[in-house]
């Protein structure tokens, strides 16, 4: 599911019959707000900052500048924008480096919330960065919990520093005296949980946080979980004074209504999302970006990260000389389906795209259509690769029977495949390959 697509499209639809108007009156922007503000109630969001943005929307939507625009609609949808963006934002939204190395992250939050998985994918995005950290298993409650942290360690490649069962507190410290003896920049304190709030967990957190004066304190809360979300954010804040949170499961079926309200209702900004279930799958949360997602404006800064982590300049080099010389093979299309994979869900891609989360409403984008397509060129020759143009009735025929498709199939792909070597000669001509990776 693409992210917010519920209130996404509720926006989408109150904001179209706005742009279809001339000129707006003012009861049709109290009438458009109260649209927008049961959204986002039926989005979960918050009460009171459901009906403080509204509010503050209202004011700047019926002001003399937007009533006699010549598009009054779009002037309304930037100031929604605009709003959106100051809502989840904070001036300390970046994580935040010690000046005197190791930087210590705390991670605390309830079981069940995906905060070991969380502490190996931070781990990770740090290691990918430059840094090199260490991660602390002072979860010593939870059964298999340290050996949870080291096998996600493992996959980030990421040391795992552990105890045993000994006191959380102690631990932490060695961990920190470790990490400077050994170079390590970044501390992650993985704490314990509990199933819910209580005195006894918050009172160990606090003697972690008093022993290792840690630089960030990081709760991770469950986006999935709506407005008990913002509840638990509240109450972890009010006895540890968090610096940030990290939502994960964003990429579920979640309404939006906890990435709205937190910051709002804690102060504290929202500083990483869990996108998906892979070690990667965690990016910095930028609010800017979601609000034109929540408004179908798309997310190209985003796309255009992807693509870079996914395609080297010399790869992106490469395509565009081969694109430029018209000898784009079908090699070189299995080197890009596999690049687009590293890119993530197919879904999420298209609605990075501006516009395109409207135009493909209701289109089923089938994930395992990849598979097929790679099964199909692996069945052809590598002559047939090079030059698919040779590829006639008895050729389209072996094909199908040796990658288990039909010979439908076969022919779809090579449509496909011209197709997509016209749209990259389009994308060429206007700015370069280079330009976007």
């Amino acid at each position: 599911m693409a992210l917010f697509s519920s209130l996404a499209e509720k926006f989408n639809h109150i904001f179209s019959k706005l742009t279809k108007r001339g000129k707006l009156t003012e009861l049709e922007i109290k009438e458009a707000m109260r649209e927008v503000r049961i959204a986002l109630l039926e989005a979960d969001v918050n009460y009171m900052v459901a009906k403080k943005f509204v509010a503050d929307v209202a004011e700047k939507a019926v002001g003399e500048d937007v009533m006699k625009s010549l598009t009054p609609g779009q002037m309304v949808i930037k100031i929604v924008k605009d709003e959106l963006t100051k809502l989840m934002s904070s001036d300390n939204q970046k994580l935040q480096i010690a000046s005197n190395p190791p930087t210590v992250i705390m991670m605390c939050g309830l079981q069940g919330a995906g905060k070991t998985t969380m502490c190996g994918k931070l781990a990770y995005h740090l290691k990918k960065s430059g840094k090199k950290p260490l991660l602390v298993a002072c979860d010593v409650y939870r059964p298999a919990a340290i050996n949870q942290l080291q096998v996600v360690g493992k996959t980030a490649n990421v040391e795992v520093f552990e105890r045993g069962t000994q006191n959380p507190v102690k631990t932490a410290k060695q961990a920190v005296d470790h990490a400077k003896k050994q170079g390590f920049d970044v501390v992650i304190i993985d704490t314990a949980g509990r199933l819910h709030i209580n005195q006894e967990l918050m009172q160990e957190l606090k003697d972690i946080k008093k022993e290792v004066k840690p630089t960030e304190i990081l709760l991770v809360v469950d986006a999935m979980t709506g407005q008990d979300a913002v509840t638990i954010a509240e109450s972890f804040n009010n006895d540890l004074d968090i610096t940030g949170v990290v939502l994960t499961k964003l990429d579920g079926d979640t309404r939006g209504g906890a990435a709205l309200s937190i910051k709002a209702i804690t102060g504290k900004p929202i500083k990483f999302s869990g996108v998906g279930e892979k070690i990667g799958d965690l990016e910095p949360f930028y609010p800017d970006r979601i609000a034109s997602r929540i408004l179908g404006m798309g997310d190209v800064l985003s796309l255009i990260e992807k693509a870079q982590n996914a395609v080297s300049e010399e790869e992106a080099k490469k395509l565009e000389e081969k694109l430029r010389e018209n000898s784009f093979t079908f090699e070189d299309y299995l080197v890009q389906m596999e690049n687009l994979k590293k890119m993530g869900s197919l879904t999420d891609i298209i609605n990075m795209i501006p516009g395109m989360a409207s135009k493909m409403k209701g289109v089923v984008i089938d994930e395992k259509q990849l598979a097929v397509n790679k099964a199909i060129i692996q069945s052809m020759t590598k002559e047939e690769r090079i030059h698919p143009e040779i590829i006639k009735a008895s050729r389209r025929k072996r094909i199908a029977d040796g990658s288990g498709t039909t010979i439908q199939q076969v022919n779809t792909l090579l449509k496909q495949f011209e197709q997509s070597k016209e749209m990259m000669k389009q994308l060429k001509n206007r700015r370069g390959l280079r330009g976007m990776f």
